[in-house]
C-alpha cells in the first residue's frame, strides 16, 4: 500500500512529497507519525522541492558570469568594501524600492562577481534577474533587430526585477546603442532595477555620450535611488 501511495503522489507530479514519503517509508518512520503531522510534513517537503526547483530556474535563465554567493565575497582584501552595505542588501528590499546599484572600480577588484552574487541571491529569493555583459547585450539587440523580435526582447528585459549590466563603458557606444539604453533604463525607472558595474568612475560616464542630451537623460534616471559601491585597491587575480 505504501509504494501505491508513492505511485498515486508521483502521478500527481508532487515530487517533493513524493520522496519525503520514500524516506520515510525506508527509515521506517510513517507509524510513528500522526495524521496531521504527516500531512504538514508532506506539504512542507513539496513546497519546499518547487521553492528549490523555480530558484533553479531563475539562476539558469540569468545566465550568471559567477556561480557566486554573499557567504563567498573575500572581506578581508583591501578594496574599501564595506561589508555592513552589501549585507544590507541581502533582503533585496532595493528591489522593493526600485532602487538601482552602481558598482565601479578598477579591473579585478571583483566587481563582476559582487554583481553575480547580489544577483544569485535575488533569485534564490524568488525574484527574476538577467544578466549582460554590455557588449553581448548590445550583440543581442542587434540580432533581435535583424530578426524582427526587438520589442518582444526590450519587454523581457523590462519585467525583469533586477537587470545586471556588466562591464560597463569598456566598448563605445554608438548612437543606437545610446537609443537602446535610453530605452531600457527609461522603461524600467521607478519600477525595476538596475545593477551597473564598470571600470569607470559615474563622473567620467557623460563623457561615453556624444548627445548630451540623452547623457543628462540616462544620467538623471540612473543616479535617482541609487546605491554606490566604489571600489579601490589592486586586482585580486594578481594576488592568486
Amino acid at each position: 500500500m505504501h509504494q501505491q501511495i508513492k505511485e498515486s503522489i508521483l502521478s500527481l507530479k508532487m515530487e517533493g512529497m513524493a520522496n519525503l514519503w520514500q524516506s520515510l517509508m525506508e527509515t521506517h518512520q510513517l507509524a510513528h507519525l500522526s495524521n496531521e503531522q504527516l500531512v504538514q510534513m508532506l506539504l512542507q517537503a513539496e513546497w519546499e522541492y518547487r521553492q528549490g526547483k523555480r530558484q533553479d530556474r531563475l539562476v539558469r535563465s540569468a545566465h550568471f558570469r559567477y556561480q557566486g554567493s554573499l557567504e563567498e565575497i573575500d572581506w578581508n582584501a583591501k578594496r574599501n568594501l564595506d561589508k555592513s552595505q552589501i549585507l544590507q542588501l541581502a533582503d533585496c528590499g532595493f528591489i522593493k524600492r526600485a532602487e538601482n546599484i552602481l558598482i565601479t572600480g578598477p579591473t579585478g577588484v571583483g566587481k563582476s562577481f559582487i554583481a553575480s552574487s547580489i544577483g544569485h541571491h535575488a533569485c534564490h529569493l524568488g525574484y527574476k534577474v538577467m544578466y549582460f555583459n554590455m557588449q553581448k547585450l548590445v550583440q543581442k539587440l542587434r540580432v533581435a533587430k535583424a530578426e524582427g523580435t526587438y520589442i518582444k526582447e526590450i519587454n523581457r528585459i523590462e519585467k525583469q526585477d533586477l537587470l545586471i549590466l556588466d562591464d560597463f563603458g569598456i566598448h563605445p557606444i554608438d548612437s543606437n546603442v545610446r537609443l537602446e539604453l535610453l530605452e531600457i533604463i527609461e522603461d524600467r525607472h521607478g519600477k525595476k532595477s538596475t545593477l551597473i558595474s564598470s571600470q569607470l568612475p559615474v563622473a567620467k560616464w557623460y563623457e561615453l555620450f556624444e548627445d548630451s542630451t540623452v547623457a543628462d537623460a540616462l544620467m538623471d534616471r540612473l543616479l535617482h535611488q541609487t546605491i554606490r559601491i566604489d571600489l579601490k585597491g589592486e586586482s585580486l587575480r594578481k594576488k592568486k
